[in-house]
């Protein structure tokens, strides 16, 4: 019955998306107290997660050498002297990348640890919650408490599922990323050579264009298999073909929060670089607009995700139809 409502709602371009997932958001007032405590435990590990981060990230940026500046002078046989003006660096690119690596591996490794173990964890437990209730007031629901959204958004749906895909789509996520990652720090090495420099930008660019489209087919199986009975490859196939034709809006749907989180990570850096770490004021804020901002996220996917079945069923219809019709000349 909520699916049918669903389906009965007009196509939406990006704008459209985002207007309804704002809708979502202040149509009912129990949505909002529902995602608040539900994406509490996720603060706070975020918050532990986030402090460490930065200041891996700002050890990381500092330990760097540096690199000086000098000037050589020699004499010809003429008698006539010349200075040369020499970029001096006491370690190549290669050599600075392996200190890095060396010195800082055991921190970045517990990092991950601890974000597959518990962020990703309660990141998931939000999703599951969050996609469900807002799919409910998405289909007209509008008159339900708290305790009816808490209900329905745990007891109606396995863990088992969304849990499968979300390993999935983050292990493809985070290959790519490390494809992307090696890619520039190619880049980085032979920076240098300005005949590569264009090349390898373009390259980047457009690595982190399809790294932005294909997250966006990730991120729509995990709600496909929040609001189905669907898991693992079987949730992100499905996702990637009914979104054939509509990609470039989710590309941009992914772009806009990619670019929220990375406002938000380089403001707080910036605002902690020179004190070595930016305190917990900075970091509990910067912590809540990312919670906000991966609400925002998933009710908009979960909008996109219904806009792109309605249209891939009704291209399926109108195929059907057109094949009916052949028939019958």
């Amino acid at each position: 019955m909520e699916n049918n409502q669903i389906m009965m709602k007009e196509k939406l371009g990006l704008f459209g998306i985002l207007k309804e997932t704002l809708t979502i958001l202040h149509k009912n007032p129990s949505f909002i107290i529902l995602a608040f405590l539900t994406s509490l435990p996720l603060f706070c590990s975020l918050l532990v997660h986030e402090i460490f981060f930065q200041q891996t990230i700002i050890e990381t940026t500092k330990s760097q050498p540096q690199d000086s500046n000098g000037v050589i002078c020699s004499i010809a046989t003429n008698g006539m002297s010349s200075c040369v003006y020499q970029w001096i660096s006491d370690n190549g690119p290669l050599d600075t990348i392996k200190e890095i690596v060396e010195n800082l591996t055991g921190r970045y490794l517990l990092l991950g640890l601890s974000y597959l173990g518990i962020v990703h964890l309660l990141d998931l437990f939000c999703t599951i919650v969050i996609v469900n209730s807002a799919s409910v007031i998405y289909a007209g629901e509008n008159r339900i408490n708290v305790k009816e959204m808490w209900d329905r958004a745990i007891k109606g749906v396995s863990l088992k599922g969304p849990f499968i895909t979300s390993i999935y789509a983050l292990l493809l996520s985070s290959l790519q990323l490390v494809g992307l990652v090696s890619l520039a720090t190619n880049f980085y090495v032979i920076s240098r050579a300005s005949l590569f420099t264009v090349y390898f930008g373009l390259l980047c660019i457009t690595w982190l264009a399809k790294h932005m489209e294909w997250n966006a087919i990730w991120n729509m199986g995990v709600v496909l298999s929040v609001l189905e009975e669907k898991q693992g490859v079987i949730a992100l196939g499905i996702s990637a073909y009914i979104s054939r034709g509509c990609r470039r809006r989710g590309l941009f749907l992914m772009l806009i929060f990619f670019v929220w989180r990375l406002a938000l990570r380089l403001s707080c850096l910036y605002a902690g670089w020179s004190e070595g770490g930016s305190g917990i004021g900075v970091t509990a804020a910067h912590v809540s607009l990312v919670c906000f901002g991966n609400v925002l996220k998933w009710v908009a996917f979960m909008v996109y995700f219904y806009d792109c079945k309605k249209r891939f069923l009704e291209k399926k219809v109108d195929v059907e139809q057109g094949s009916a019709a052949e028939a019958l000349k």
